[in-house]
This record gives structure tokens, sequence and C-alpha cells, in this order.
């Protein structure tokens, strides 16, 4: 493609338990190196355990308050706000969880890799490690 695209709206869907509005993607527009989307995680809500293979991720939150658990097992943690960026390498696990019960937590996300949903991998953690009655890993 040689002029520039303007894409109205996006493509919307549902992945790993979260709104998502892709805007720039291969299937959207053509783009060739990477992919960028908006993104709703509804109150209480937690995404799907899962790790990209082979590409990295950018997170930018616009609104609300969000913990991610990441590393073998999702053994760490960090909580972000709006105005926080995130960087997530390519291979580690990670899962995000919306904090708030009544807001949702908004954000754009920025992948290098144009057709960026094809490789995300599920990530199963191990029993030892599940949050006690709430069903979450």
């Amino acid at each position: 493609m040689d002029g520039v695209v303007v894409i109205h709206g996006g493509e919307q869907s549902l992945r790993q338990q979260i709104g998502y509005t892709v805007g720039v993607s291969e299937d959207v527009c053509g783009s060739t190196g990477l992919s960028m989307a908006y993104i709703v995680v509804p109150p209480g809500a937690v995404a799907d355990a899962h790790y990209h293979d082979g590409y990295e991720t950018a997170i930018y939150q616009l609104s609300g308050r969000v913990e991610t658990r990441y590393g073998p097992d999702l053994a760490e943690s960090v909580i972000t706000e709006a105005g926080d960026f995130v960087f997530i390498p390519a291979g580690v696990p990670h899962q995000p969880r919306n904090l708030s019960d009544t807001e949702p937590a908004t954000a754009i996300v920025a992948r290098n890799d144009a057709r960026e949903d094809e490789r995300v991998v599920p990530y199963s953690v191990s029993s030892r490690n599940r949050v006690p009655g709430t069903g979450l890993s």
C-alpha cells in the first residue's frame, strides 16, 4: 500500500476475555510490521493467561487500575493506572485483571507483529500458585 490509511472504528472482537478493537493490523489495513488496538477490560474481568510467541507488546493505559501478573506461574505482579506505559517482552506469560468492580479499564496496545493474535499462546499455571477462593491463577 502506498498511501495513508484511515481506519474508522476498527474491527471489534473478544480476545482472552477482553474487548478488542483492532485499528492497525495486516488484516485491517495491510500493515506488515505492527499492530495496534484499543482494549476494554470490563469491571472485575480477568484475561486468560497467555504469552506472545515471538513479538513484544507495549501498552499505554488510558483509564482504570489493572494488576498484571506475569512470569513463571504468574508469580510476579505490577499495578498500573492511567498514564502508565507497560512493556511485555516476547514469551513472558501474563494475565491482566481490572481491579475495579464498577469501572472498565482501557488501554492502547501496540505489537511488533502485524498478525498479532496468531501467535497468542494459552498459559497454564501450576495449582500451587492459585489465588485461594477466587478461581484465579
